[in-house]
């Protein structure tokens, strides 16, 4: 896929998150969570992550039922890791039925205080 038409891709996907990346992205938007910056719909090499912390390397992914038993999400987290990232996969109905626990996972994978700025 070509850059270009990869960032307009996750520009689409963007204004047309399903109603369950709204409710994650709620939590996680404006720095709510844990003071982490997260970003929605992020191109990551070949690919465009659902919710990324890029300063921690951390992506989420929210998956419906067409993700079940999904070959190509073993090559796509295989890639992401060996880049660095650590992928957390929930299904929709995750956040349903125990957000909380969607989200204390999320926050051991992220560090105990916001990190600060260098100085000098």
């Amino acid at each position: 896929m070509r850059e270009g038409s990869k960032r307009d891709l996750a520009r689409r996907l963007r204004r047309e998150l399903t109603p369950h990346e709204q409710k994650l992205w709620y939590l996680l938007r404006d720095r709510r969570f844990s003071g982490v910056k997260f970003r929605r719909q992020v191109p990551i090499g070949p690919y465009i992550a659902d919710f990324a912390a890029v300063a921690c390397k951390l992506i989420v992914e929210l998956d419906g039922g067409q993700h079940a038993e999904s070959r190509q999400d073993g090559i796509r987290d295989a890639y992401l890791e060996s880049e660095g990232w650590t992928v957390l996969r929930f299904w929709n109905s995750d956040m349903d039925a125990n957000r909380e626990g969607v989200l204390a996972r999320i926050a051991e994978h992220l560090p105990s205080a916001p990190p600060r700025p260098r100085q000098g």
